[in-house]
Formats: structure tokens, C-alpha cells, sequence
């Protein structure tokens, strides 16, 4: 989730609350036109008529606007049971939650604790997973048992996400985010790990390198960009030439509305959930069309479970992200992982990181969009497996033809060579 997507928030949550405002009223006027005057007994009684008149008809729109706000999601996840591939049987659910074979609360200067999961053998080499901005470690859901066979997986949830608490000085711009993957990377002492970013994840990484530059080719072999941004990510979104004039006049604004109206844009997120525009919006922006049913769902419900006041705090943080100056001082293996349909992330934003670090390689999921990895997860993990492993024993080889021309195209399974 980045800036832009703010304007999606306040427009579909209005969108919503001028639907249930639309069926209250309707519902008050039906409902004050039904009382009339009974002269036996000299007094007001509610007496409604149901013809092919005016007060019926209010009475229609406010139960077709109350079904639809209530009740649209309903409809909305029926369609996309038809439209999309329901997962087969044995197909692994993204609901299903791997369970850690240990976690621990870290807890943090700015008063914040994080919560930290470790997965499979602890001899296997660790890769630290950043999960998106607005999502938390459910995001890896798919992932983790792909690779928690070999590797020792670790996943931790951003502050005020997931089941880590907030920061007392609401902090969070990516370079105390970056810091903060220092800390759970510290919980793994001197191993030498891979970290693995999504969206935001990736960027948090690519700040680390910038901070934390000594640990890289120690402390840290690898990185796996997935999705991700050089820079402030409203500048390679589609769109950019409309949204980047409007970021500080309008984005920035409405990010403090929203911090400061909360509760009620928590509302209308719900609203939105429920009346199902949350959904198709989700299965529009994020995936390539390949997806499941469970997907779109399992992604949507991120929506309803973050804080807006959080989410809009660290869509600030991004607006004053960059590090195209910081890639170049990358020293170690990088795999770079695009969309080619990605609109939130355009893919050039991936080449983009590819072209700046010496020793990288691109690789593209296809047909994918912001969730790609989500969509197409058995391909994204065969990528990482691969990374992992050639990073470990020196064999990995790094793009050297052109980034146009780079890198395999991967349709929703392994390419097998």
C-alpha cells in the first residue's frame, strides 16, 4: 500500500457512508410518511402502504442500499468464486498459518514490541522476511512451509501491524523501520542471513543497506527485492505524472486527515469490506487474474485490520524515501522480482534497482501484479530457493545482457531448465 492508494480510501469509504447515509434517510422518510391520522381514535398511528406509489418506493431504496451495504461483499466474493480458479484439493489456503517453531516480543527504544516467528531448522540459512506496508507476517503465509523445509525462516510484523505494537513517538519513517530490522536481524547473532522485502519491505532493506552498510557481506549475503521502489514510490506508480504534483498539496493532507478521523475511516473501511468494493478493487489493483477466490479474500481483509492512523503515518515515512545514491554501494548478491502488470509498483521502478546494483539479477513473474508473489507464490519460491542456494555456495550469476532483455519470464509455476 502506498500514498495514492489514500485517495482510493477516502473516495470508496465516502462512496460507502453515502450509501448507508442514502439508506438511513430513505428508511426515516418511508417511515415518517407511513403515520397517519386515525380520527376514532384521535391519534397518530403507523400505518404503512406497500403500492406503486412514492412511499414504497423509499421504502425499495433503502433495502436495496441496506443489502448492498451490508450484504455486497457477499455478492461480490459469489462473482469472484466464478470468475477466479478456486483453490484444488490439497492446495495449501493463504489462511493457513504456519506455526513457529519459537517467536519472542522485541522490544524496542521507541517503546514499540515487535513480534518475531522463527520457522524451520534452526541449522538452515536464514532468510528475514519484510512483509508490505499494511499487511503483516500473514503475508508469508504461502512461503513459509515452501521453504521452512531447508531454510531457517524468520518474519516479524512492522510496528503497529500485526500483533507488534505502535511506537510511543509514532516513528515511522523507513529509516526507524530500517532499524528495526536491524534489531530482528541481531536476534539471529552472527549468522550470516537473507533478507527478503516486499513493496515497502524492500525499501526498508534498501535503507538498511544505506545505515547499516558494515553488516553487508557479513551479516547479510543476499537480498531479495520483491515488488519494490528505489525512491518515493508515488514517483513510480502508474499515473505519476497526476499524482506527483498532487502529492503535498493533496496526498500530504489527506494523510493528517486521516490520522486524525481514525475511527471513523476504520468505519469506512468496513463499509467497504462489507459492500464488496474493498474486494474488487483488491482483485482490480493487485492481481494479474490468475488468482484464487481465497487470495482475493485473504488479501482484502488486510484492509479492515490496520490502523489508519498507522497506515497513513507510514505512507509520510515513504514521501521522503530514497536510495537510487545507495545502490551502487550494494556489495553483495541482490535478486530483483517485478510484476509485469504491476500498476502499484511499476516494473521499470524493478529494472531501475537492477541496473544500480553491481551484482543483481531480475526476475519476472507474469501474468502479475502487486501481490504476484501472492498470486503466483510455488514460482516465487522456487526464485528465492534458487537465490538462497547459489548465494550460499558462490555460484550465483548476475545479469549481464540487458535489463530489457533479462531475467526468465515465470507464468505461475517453475520455469524448468
Amino acid at each position: 500500500m502506498i500514498p495514492i492508494f489514500i485517495l482510493q480510501t477516502w473516495l470508496f469509504g465516502l462512496l460507502s457512508l453515502g450509501m448507508a447515509g442514502g439508506a438511513i434517510y430513505c428508511g426515516y422518510l418511508w417511515q415518517q410518511r407511513s403515520w397517519t391520522w386515525d380520527p376514532v381514535s384521535q391519534l397518530s398511528v403507523f400505518a404503512p402502504t406497500f403500492a406503486a406509489d412514492q412511499t414504497t418506493l423509499l421504502l425499495a431504496i433503502a433495502c436495496v442500499l441496506t443489502v448492498a451495504v451490508l450484504f455486497g461483499g457477499v455478492l461480490v466474493r459469489m462473482l469472484a468464486m466464478l470468475a477466479r480458479r478456486k483453490a484444488g484439493n490439497g492446495e495449501q489456503s493463504p489462511q493457513d498459518e504456519p506455526v513457529p517453531t519459537s517467536e519472542m516480543r522485541l522490544r524496542r527504544p521507541d517503546g514499540s514490541e515487535l513480534h518475531v516467528e522463527f520457522h524451520g531448522p534452526e541449522e538452515g540459512v536464514p532468510i528475514v522476511l519484510t512483509h508490505g506496508w499494511g499487511l503483516h507476517s500473514a503475508e508469508w503465509n504461502y512461503l513459509i512451509p515452501e521453504l521452512a523445509t531447508e531454510f531457517r525462516i524468520v518474519v516479524w510484523d512492522e510496528p503497529g501491524l500485526g500483533r507488534s505494537t505502535r511506537p510511543a513517538n509514532r516513528d515511522y519513517s523507513i529509516e526507524n523501520l530500517a532499524r528495526d530490522l536491524e534489531a530482528v536481524l541481531a536476534t539471529l547473532g552472527d549468522r550470516p542471513a537473507i533478507l527478503l522485502g516486499h513493496s515497502i519491505g524492500g525499501m526498508i532493506i534498501l535503507t538498511f543497506c544505506r545505515l547499516f552498510q558494515v553488516t553487508l557481506g557479513e551479516r547479510v549475503v543476499g537480498l531479495v527485492l520483491a515488488h519494490t521502489t528505489p525512491t518515493d514510490p508515488v514517483k513510480t506508480t502508474s499515473g505519476a505524472a497526476l499524482y506527483v504534483p498532487l502529492e503535498r498539496p493533496v496526498l500530504m493532507p489527506l494523510m493528517y486527515l486521516t490520522i486524525a478521523l481514525s475511527p471513523i475511516v476504520w468505519v469506512m473501511n468496513w463499509l467497504s469490506y462489507l459492500n464488496g468494493s474493498a474486494h474488487l478493487s483488491t482483485m482490480r489493483g493487485s492481481f494479474g487474474g490468475t488468482e484464487t477466490w481465497e487470495e482475493i479474500e485473504f488479501a482484502t481483509r488486510f484492509q479492515v485490520l490496520a490502523s489508519p492512523a498507522v497506515i497513513a503515518r507510514g505512507m509520510l515515512g515513504m514521501m521522503r524515501y530514497d536510495a537510487i545514491s545507495t545502490l551502487p554501494t550494494i556489495p553483495i548478491p541482490a535478486l530483483v522480482v517485478i510484476g509485469d502488470k504491476d500498476s502499484t509498483t511499476k516494473p521499470e521502478a524493478g529494472e531501475m534497482v537492477r541496473r544500480g546494483i553491481p551484482e543483481c539479477r531480475l526476475e519476472r513473474l507474469s501474468p502479475a501484479k502487486h501481490l504476484g508473489l501472492i498470486e503466483h507464490h510455488a514460482a516465487f519460491a522456487e526464485m528465492v530457493r534458487r537465490f538462497a542456494r547459489t548465494t550460499a555456495d558462490g555460484t550465483f550469476q548476475a545479469d549481464r545482457a540487458p535489463v530489457a532483455s533479462s531475467g526468465k519470464v515465470w507464468r505461475g509455476a517453475p520455469v524448468q531448465e
